[in-house]
């Protein structure tokens, strides 16, 4: 692991050359996909990291999504705004996804799990576009440190009892009390928060739509997925009282995501849809991870990678109209296949993605999750069969209202695509498409 922490900070020592960085980005790609793991044991231990089977894929996605995010904001470098700083705050990024997802102290973790924060702020801050990007700042600090803060006191009432913070080593919390509930509570809210769950979902759209593209990407991406990862470490801590209480987390999950899918069919504006459908997905992951099953956990874990990919490439569409007609409203962007005819083709794969559709790695990570959670109530299947309904809904409104249609009277002309543009968009959707081959590197060991 420590390899892979001294490339990090060669990049950053280079961060003034844009091409060396996407270059090493790449490489970072490629040799980590070469140390493959495949056990859901700690692996490539050294001075308290190591990475597991989920780990790897995770540290995988984030560095595959970094190197997209560099190729997707060439807009910085041409106008030279602090191009050599936005290259460093996503290298710093980079560098605490990293040890956040190879940490085996849940102490660590939690500084790794927080310290990825402050990049993010500084990108939404910096790099932004309108001047709400503050408030948009704020509420996703102060949403994060709300939940965060009980998380610490958990983490240090459970080193007073145990003795220990290691992974596999904290005691677990069998007894099934008011105060056990509580304490549970404390441990995982935090979680929810980042993952994030209805209810405490409102700063991700808000960050979302002020954020340049590459903190949208990254957001999406990979930020999104500490949630999961961090319920997967925590839950089994308090295995009795999450089993008790799992009804709860389910039912916030389904429902959550159908109303959350219904306000999807009321955005006009292109990024505020595609990040209210994450809330939407990831309603799906919590029923995964809360259900404690073996069909459950590895259908999560297949749904956080593909949205990752997925999401992570309609915010790069999304950030290409934008260049072009400056604005992200439905309504002004309206028959783009008219202007942009080969990226339409990109649209409507992705959108295809985004709704599940057969030969993508959301399809392989639905079908596991609607059995795991039928399977544990079947009066879930009503839940589950519109969220199903009108996560292709929102997604055909979204692909029918951008690029077919009359378009807007002043537009007259429009580049359809530069090469970077079509690679960037490939690499996202490729993965998505391909790893469906190769489902077992996501499946959880029994």
């Amino acid at each position: 692991m420590l390899k892979f922490v001294f490339l990090l900070l060669l990049m950053g020592f280079s961060a003034q050359n844009w091409a060396v960085v996407q270059t090493l980005l790449l490489l970072g790609s490629f040799f980590f996909g070469l140390a493959y793991v495949g056990d859901f044991f700690m692996s490539h231990l050294s001075l308290g990291f190591s990475v597991d089977s989920i780990g790897y894929i995770l540290i995988l996605l984030s560095f595959w999504i970094t190197t997209l995010v560099v190729g997707s904001s060439n807009k910085v470098a041409e106008t030279s705004n602090y191009s050599s700083l936005f290259l460093l705050v996503n290298i710093i990024l980079l560098a605490s996804l990293v040890l956040t997802f190879s940490c085996t102290d849940y102490l660590l973790f939690y500084i790794c799990f927080e310290t990825s924060l402050i990049p993010t702020l500084i990108l939404i801050l910096g790099w932004g576009y309108q001047p709400e990007r503050l408030q948009a700042g704020v509420y996703m600090l102060f949403y994060t440190l709300f939940g965060s803060l009980p998380l610490l006191v958990s983490l240090i009432s459970l080193y007073k009892v145990g003795g220990t913070l290691t992974f596999g080593l904290v005691p677990l919390v069998e007894n099934v009390s008011a105060i056990s509930f509580i304490w549970y509570i404390c441990s995982i809210f935090a979680f929810f928060v980042k993952l994030p769950m209805f209810m405490v979902h409102l700063w991700l759209p808000k960050a979302h739509v002020e954020a340049p593209v590459a903190g949208s990407m990254i957001l999406a991406g990979v930020l999104l997925k500490l949630g999961g990862y961090g319920l997967l470490r925590a839950c089994p801590i308090f295995t009795s009282v999450g089993v008790s209480k799992s009804w709860i987390w389910v039912s916030l999950g389904v429902i959550g995501g159908v109303i959350v899918s219904i306000m999807c069919l009321r955005q006009t504006d292109i990024k505020a849809l595609i990040a209210y459908s994450s809330v939407a997905h990831m309603g799906l992951v919590l029923c995964g991870f809360m259900i404690f099953s073996w069909w459950g956990l590895s259908g999560a874990v297949a749904v956080m990678v593909g949205h990752g990919l997925c999401s992570s490439g309609l915010f790069c569409l999304a950030n290409m109209v934008y260049e072009r007609l400056g604005s992200r409203s439905l309504m002004i962007s309206k028959g783009l296949m008219n202007f942009m005819p080969s990226m339409a083709l990109w649209w409507f794969l992705l959108s295809a993605g985004n709704m599940a559709a057969p030969p993508t790695l959301n399809l392989l990570g639905e079908i596991s999750l609607i059995m795991s959670v039928v399977s544990w109530c079947k009066l879930s299947v009503l839940g589950i069969g519109a969220l199903s309904f009108f996560s292709a809904a929102y997604s055909l409104y979204m692909f029918s209202m951008s690029q077919h249609g009359k378009f807007f009277s002043s537009l007259f002309s429009c580049c359809s695509g530069q090469v970077r543009e079509y690679l960037v968009l490939m690499l996202h959707w490729l993965p998505l498409n391909i790893m469906i081959l190769k489902g077992g590197v996501l499946i959880i060991p029994c």
